[in-house]
């Protein structure tokens, strides 16, 4: 189990709590049918009130990942699909599994490049480009860039996206990812790396190219992220 203090970040404290549960569970850190220590120990643990604790553990039971038993504990359910807004998030800590948190570096409208597949409809020949640092438990961890169609938002601000984009996408931008295809390389650091980072351009890194499928079965994502091997892995499990 993490022991990180979880702080910061845009989602409230007890979604951050329920979503790092939730990796954990799927990461097989909690094993299905385990009991969980009692609120007041899991709280402790994390460094969070209890209210916010059982509005985290409230969730996890209405997603069916955890039951609770009256006068005997809590005890978890884990399954395939857990509900998370990282449900399609496959990077971990070698040591833990790490709640993921995101620095936009920059965001630009571009016309569409040719490498691109073709987004809904295809009518559209702009495309949204996301820039980002991704950390895990405060690791940095990964760099990403993320492709998505401007027909969803015709202007955006870096302010405006907060760090799920998946759940940016269903509340703001009125889709959802519904699946996705990864390939997995290696591939070198790219040059918009930060200066101040550990990533250093040229070098080699994990390599994960992604498209993502919306509800309506079109092609509404396109990512390229670049993973730091010596302390971040990649996992997909099937349960």
């Amino acid at each position: 189990m993490t022991s990180e203090k979880t702080r910061g970040g845009s989602l409230p404290l007890y979604l951050q709590i329920g979503e790092l549960l939730s990796r954990e569970i799927s990461a097989g850190i909690w094993p299905d049918g385990s009991r969980l220590p009692t609120e007041a120990e899991l709280a402790g643990h994390l460094g969070v009130a209890i209210g916010t604790l059982r509005k985290a553990l409230a969730l996890l039971e209405k997603r069916g990942l955890l039951e609770r038993i009256q006068g005997s504990g809590t005890y978890v359910r884990r399954k395939a699909k857990t509900g998370s807004i990282y449900e399609f998030f496959h990077l971990e800590l070698k040591k833990g599994v790490g709640l993921p948190t995101a620095k936009i570096l920059s965001l630009d409208l571009c016309d569409r490049p040719d490498f691109l597949p073709a987004f809904g409809d295809g009518s559209s020949d702009k495309a949204w480009r996301i820039h980002r640092l991704r950390k895990l438990g405060g690791v940095p961890a990964a760099l990403e860039e993320i492709w998505f169609d401007a027909r969803h938002a015709p202007k955006l601000k870096a302010a405006d996206i907060p760090e799920s984009l998946h759940l940016f996408y269903r509340e703001r931008l009125g889709f959802w990812i519904a699946r996705v295809e990864d390939k997995v390389s290696v591939s070198p650091c790219p040059d918009f790396a930060p200066k101040d980072g550990p990533f250093t351009p040229g070098a080699p890194m994990g390599f994960v190219e992604r498209i993502s499928w919306g509800n309506t079965d079109t092609i509404e994502e396109y990512s390229r992220n670049w993973f730091d091997p010596e302390t971040v892995c990649y996992a997909a499990r099937w349960v």
